[in-house]
């Protein structure tokens, strides 16, 4: 890509075998370029963003689930968005342009969509996707941000994107093809809704 980069692979003691294929890659290109970071348990989403940060050198950091439903094509697409636009913030959108979703359900369709158009109701974020996860943050600015967001699971980021509006910084869209993973299981479920919704009404009564 002709950029500088490392890749940091948090594993929270997962099942799947993502430590051993880490430790492969770690062979072939390097402990400078993979560095694997692993966690004995599952500490949750945020904390695994800051011990992340803890590890990272650059200036920018590209956030991204390990198991390709985000493809790694469009790294390339965000860092020209963010000189176009010299943007705080660059977010993969499933919801604009010839951005999709792929391998889901109707009804996991329903709960993003649903889940979107409600936030961008109430509290109108300015980005598109406020559910997903694939966005590029200047470093300090996610610094901020996390020391900002108080929430856990699907709601964290949405936070992350009403924080960085509240603060003021600068959000650029990128649309991508999301596609749900082959194996294993997605963690949405009724407990994970209703934690959305305490959550969308806590930060449109605090922001």
């Amino acid at each position: 890509s002709g950029n500088n980069f490392e890749i940091i692979i948090i594993d929270d003691g997962s099942p799947d075998g993502t430590q051993e294929v880490a430790e492969q890659l770690e062979k072939i290109y390097g402990s400078d370029k993979i560095l694997l970071r692993p966690r004995a348990r599952k500490l949750g989403l945020g904390t695994a963003y800051i011990h992340g940060m803890k590890h990272a050198t650059g200036n920018f950091i590209v956030i991204m689930d390990a198991d390709l439903s985000h493809h790694p094509k469009f790294i390339p697409e965000f860092i020209r968005k963010q000189k176009e636009g010299n943007f705080d913030i660059v977010s993969g959108t499933r919801y604009k342009g010839n951005g999709g979703v792929y391998g889901w359900d109707l009804k996991r369709k329903l709960i993003s969509r649903g889940a979107n158009f409600i936030t961008q109701v109430l509290l109108r974020p300015g980005a598109s996707d406020l559910t997903g996860s694939f966005r590029l943050y200047r470093k300090e600015v996610l610094q901020k941000l996390m020391e900002k967001c108080v929430s856990k699971g699907y709601v964290f980021q949405m936070e992350m994107i009403v924080r960085a509006r509240q603060l003021g910084y600068t959000i650029g869209e990128v649309p991508i093809s999301f596609v749900d993973r082959v194996y294993g299981e997605s963690k949405l479920g009724g407990n994970e809704i209703v934690s959305f919704l305490k959550g969308l009404l806590t930060l449109f009564a605090t922001t």
